[in-house]
């Protein structure tokens, strides 16, 4: 039988101020993504969902009438997994160069991602993609929707929920958005979703 657990963060949850502070770091894992995992499973208990894995879950929850709450509880633990491993504290600013041949420049990938952030309405997932046709874009999804799902190979993503951010920046997203790409982007981790 497939339990999900809570997954740890890649670093200490104090690790990414002055940025995001721990408050929000302990309120936005440990407790909105406990929630997501502790629903997921009291959903999936006695059902053919709970001997398969979270990707699994996922993608058969997505086309399946009647399962959108097992699909937006499964795909809340998986974006917020993908989000809190695509930063990291003193990262290396270093962009792949592959981004940075399709978007022109580091400058204007960066502009169009925060374009994209900013615009997103109400909550969601501001996402770095590479679609069907191997091309890198910039997509938004909104609530717990994923790329997994589009046929899209995720590469970066980032979370504009209000709780992601509300604590330390208030209403200001344009401000969380550029110390995200600034100052906690592990591009490390990217690059490696570059070469799968």
């Amino acid at each position: 039988m497939f339990t999900l657990t809570q997954f740890p963060l890649p670093y200490a949850t104090d690790a990414l101020m002055p940025y995001i502070s721990q408050e929000t770091l302990e309120t936005h894992h440990g407790k909105h993504v406990a929630t997501y995992i502790e629903n997921l499973n009291k959903l999936i208990a006695n059902t053919p969902y709970e001997s398969v894995s979270l990707m699994d879950i996922i993608k058969k929850s997505a086309t399946t009438p009647g399962q959108e709450k097992i699909f937006n509880n499964a795909a809340q633990i998986y974006n917020h997994n993908f989000f809190f491993d695509g930063m990291c504290p003193k990262c290396t600013t270093q962009i792949p160069n592959e981004i940075i041949e399709q978007f022109g420049s580091a400058e204007n990938f960066k502009e169009q991602f925060k374009a994209q952030a900013t615009a997103l309405f109400g909550s969601g997932y501001t996402w770095l993609v590479r679609d069907g046709d191997n091309k890198l874009k910039i997509v938004n999804m909104a609530n717990a929707d994923t790329p997994i799902v589009h046929n899209m190979k995720p590469i970066l993503t980032l979370d504009v929920w209000e709780h992601a951010y509300y604590l330390d920046y208030k209403n200001k997203r344009a401000d969380f958005v550029d110390k995200f790409l600034d100052n906690l982007v592990n591009w490390d981790f990217v690059a490696e979703n570059l070469k799968q």
